[in-house]
């Protein structure tokens, strides 16, 4: 599956800013968000906290749901991060950026995961929007595989959770 950079790198960031387990300082932000492509990555403790309480909110959109539940969801997180889009030109050639220009980092990410969720909802499928179905996970995944039934969010949770249900079926009980 291919996505362009809003919808499946956006949707990507929205993931992995879910996944965390605890509040961030400003600094350690910094490596998701270059990884996933934000190029202004300059946050404040404040803009990390509402960051925070943001990335809840993007968990809220991923598992199995159903559709009006999770269009819902991701509808509340773009009119909380509205903005004005705009087309840019900065390297020759036309395209979309979710956010106003100037806008301060945290609005920016909180646009840019919004619309990477709707994006993907819209243009993929909403049931790409994952949850981990190893118990006990709970790790929200963007599914980007060929037919779209990823499970797992990644091979060692499918792996521990086939080593589990192998050892279930041939647990021999005890006399």
């Amino acid at each position: 599956m291919h996505f362009n950079h809003y919808g499946g790198e956006a949707a990507r960031l929205a993931a992995a800013l879910a996944n965390s387990g605890a509040p961030w300082e400003p600094h350690e932000l910094e490596f998701v968000l270059d990884a996933h492509g934000i190029a202004d990555r300059r946050l404040t403790r404040p803009q990390t906290r509402q960051l925070w309480e943001w990335s809840r909110r993007l968990g809220d959109c991923f598992g199995a749901q159903p559709l009006d539940r999770r269009c819902a969801r991701i509808n509340a997180l773009l009119a909380d991060s509205a903005s004005r889009p705009y087309i840019s030109l900065h390297d020759g050639t036309p395209h979309l950026h979710y956010s106003s220009e100037g806008a301060d980092p945290a609005a920016h990410i909180r646009a840019v995961t919004a619309a990477g969720l709707s994006y993907v909802a819209c243009h993929a499928s909403p049931d790409r929007l994952g949850r981990c179905a190893r118990e006990g996970c709970g790790r929200v995944f963007v599914d980007v595989s060929r037919n779209g039934r990823r499970a797992y969010c990644s091979l060692r949770c499918s792996n521990n959770d086939a080593v589990r249900r192998h050892r279930a079926q041939h647990r021999k009980p005890r006399p």
